[in-house]
C-alpha cells in the first residue's frame, strides 16, 4: 500500500484538527506528548506507529524537509489511544537528537507551524529496537502498512 490517508480517524482530547496545540505540549511548556486516539483501523490491523512531523521547519536533514518531533512504535493492535505523556510503545529518535517526544517550538518570528500527528496501522505487531529514526522506521513498516491518517495541530511561538 502507498502512503496515503485511509478512513481511520485520529483525534485528541487536547486540541481539535487544525487548532492550536496547548503550550504544555510545546518546547516552551512542559514538553509532554498530547493524548491521541484513533478509530476505524483497517481490518487485519495488528500494530500501530505514531509520528509527529513539522513540514514547515526550515531544517533539511538527510534529503528530507521539516522536523521530526516524535517517533513511537511497537504499539499493539488492540490499542486505540495513547495518553498524555504516554509510556506505551517504543520511542524513536527525534530531530533534536533525543529519544521520545519533542514538542513544538518554531524559530522566533517564524509564525504558525503545522504539526502532523500520523497514526500508521500495520498488518503485524512490530518488535523494533528503541531509537529508530523516522526514515529507519518507515523502511521497516512500509511493507506492512494497511492504512494511516493524521491529526494536524498548529503552534506559534509566544
Amino acid at each position: 500500500m502507498a502512503f496515503a490517508p485511509s478512513s481511520m480517524q485520529v483525534t485528541s482530547a487536547t486540541f481539535a484538527n487544525h487548532q492550536a496545540i496547548p503550550s504544555k505540549h510545546s518546547g516552551e511548556g512542559d514538553d509532554i506528548s498530547p493524548a491521541l486516539a484513533w478509530q476505524g483501523a483497517p481490518e487485519g490491523t495488528k500494530g500501530f506507529a505514531v509520528i509527529c512531523h513539522d513540514p514547515d521547519a526550515p531544517l533539511v536533514k538527510e534529503g528530507s524537509y521539516g522536523f521530526v518531533h516524535w517517533v513511537l512504535y511497537n504499539l499493539p493492535g488492540d490499542v486505540n489511544e495513547v495518553t498524555e505523556n504516554t509510556a506505551v510503545g517504543t520511542v524513536g529518535a527525534n530531530d533534536k537528537g533525543d529519544a521520545g517526544y519533542c514538542g513544538p517550538m518554531p524559530p522566533e518570528g517564524h509564525g504558525k507551524h503545522l504539526y502532523y500527528f500520523w497514526v500508521l496501522a500495520l498488518d503485524h505487531q512490530t518488535a523494533l529496537p528503541e531509537g529508530l529514526t523516522l526514515a529507519e522506521l518507515l523502511k521497516e513498516v512500509e511493507p506492512h502498512l494497511l492504512g494511516m491518517n493524521r491529526l494536524v495541530g498548529t503552534y506559534q511561538r509566544g
